[in-house]
């Protein structure tokens, strides 16, 4: 892959770690209850790493490694809350949740369709970005959703 193109691709990658980072940051500022405020700060806080990472990359083009994160695949049996002020921290996380599973997806799909080998892997490893960032919120969920496992 070209250098100008792996640039391109880091750099969509940036523009999704900085709409997730306002949606977060957003959610902290209007939510009432305190808990959601607390979560969605730090994941505002962890997007921002995200984003200054990848700008890492955009300074300094190397290959990108992750590790697998398991896949429990509760947001896929979840429904996508509609964002409110009024929101219980279940639903918010649950609406986070389907974000990252969203941005998952579009990644898994933009590797699948790329001819790029080079172009795939990067589509890949931001896909497992992605699903690491679902997996942590799932736990988060089941811990608030399902109170009585624990």
């Amino acid at each position: 892959m070209k250098l100008e193109e792996y640039k391109k691709i880091i750099s969509m990658a940036v523009g999704n770690e900085i709409a997730a980072f306002e949606f977060y940051t957003s959610v902290s500022k209007t939510a009432k209850d305190a808990n959601i405020k607390a979560i969605f700060k730090e994941l505002a806080e962890e997007e921002k790493k995200h984003r200054s990472y990848l700008e890492g990359l955009l300074a300094n083009p190397k290959t990108m490694h992750f590790d697998e994160s398991a896949d429990y695949k509760v947001a896929e049996s979840v429904d996508k809350p509609k964002l409110s002020i009024e929101m219980k921290p279940k639903d918010a996380i649950a609406l986070a949740m389907k974000e990252e599973e969203e941005a998952m997806v579009m990644y898994q799909a933009l590797a699948a369709s790329s001819k790029d080998a080079d172009q795939k892997g990067m589509f890949n490893s931001l896909a497992l970005m992605e699903k690491g960032h679902k997996t942590r919120l799932e736990n988060m969920y089941t811990s608030m959703a399902f109170p009585e496992v624990w």
